[in-house]
């Protein structure tokens, strides 16, 4: 079995050391980069399957990085960065980033959020054929195949969370989700963990509902449940192919 490969962009030279012995120790292999110009570039030539990422980086923004690496790839993005702020988690994970974590961290935090990012990789290379290709509700149509979804013959630009969440929702449909389900499936976490993921979800539901709903006040498909979940709303004709 390969080994996962982590695309690490760090500039810091303390950070830079600490998070490579981390991934060492646990044997990962790994690639260092210390802007974002070469970041993009190692991207592309090592095809990594996850990238942890600093925003603070002395020629690109984090966030340009994360958008320009989103413009052509899938793989899990974690943000490792000293901004704390709230502002800069909604835009990292508005941009595409898949999860925020805050310095300083604790070892056990990292790797516990490399193993969710990896169980993904693995969960979306091992899908079988067996399973349903197409979903279809209404006006909203995903091709889990080609990882795309539709409303109203429309391509979504969906965020790979924001799809994430769509496809837990339709593959449930009908159902409510609790906050600590949607949590505990999508970022594998413990619900004593659920408190600090709470306002992302909030966050990533928010951006869905308007990129779906043409009227969130009056939803067609996703319904939240005010201090419970959410839930998808079966439309008349709704089906699995």
């Amino acid at each position: 079995m390969n080994k996962p490969q982590i695309l690490f962009v760090e500039d810091d030279t303390a950070v830079g050391n600490f998070i490579a012995t981390t991934l060492e120790t646990q044997n990962y292999q790994f690639h260092r980069a210390k802007n974002g110009q070469q970041a993009v570039l190692d991207a592309l030539s090592y095809r990594p399957d996850v990238m942890l990422l600093d925003l603070g980086l002395p020629d690109l923004d984090g966030i340009d990085i994360i958008k320009k690496v989103r413009s052509w790839s899938n793989m899990p993005i974690i943000v490792v960065s000293a901004r704390s702020d709230d502002r800069d988690k909604v835009a990292a994970l508005d941009a595409g980033a898949d999860d925020y974590l805050t310095k300083p961290f604790s070892v056990d935090e990292l790797l516990a959020r490399l193993r969710v990012a990896l169980r993904r990789v693995r969960y979306d290379s091992q899908k079988t054929s067996g399973e349903a290709a197409r979903y279809e509700n209404g006006g909203l149509v995903i091709d889990y195949a080609a990882g795309c979804a539709y409303l109203d013959g429309q391509e979504l630009h969906l965020t790979p969370m924001e799809y994430k969440l769509l496809c837990l929702l339709a593959k449930n449909a009908g159902k409510v989700l609790t906050h600590n389900y949607i949590i505990g499936e999508v970022w594998g976490l413990a619900s004593s963990n659920v408190s600090a993921e709470l306002p992302s979800l909030r966050v990533f539901m928010a951006t869905l509902r308007k990129k779906l709903e043409a009227d969130p006040a009056h939803p067609q498909y996703i319904q939240t449940h005010i201090g419970v979940g959410y839930r998808m709303i079966q439309n008349k004709g709704d089906c699995n192919v």
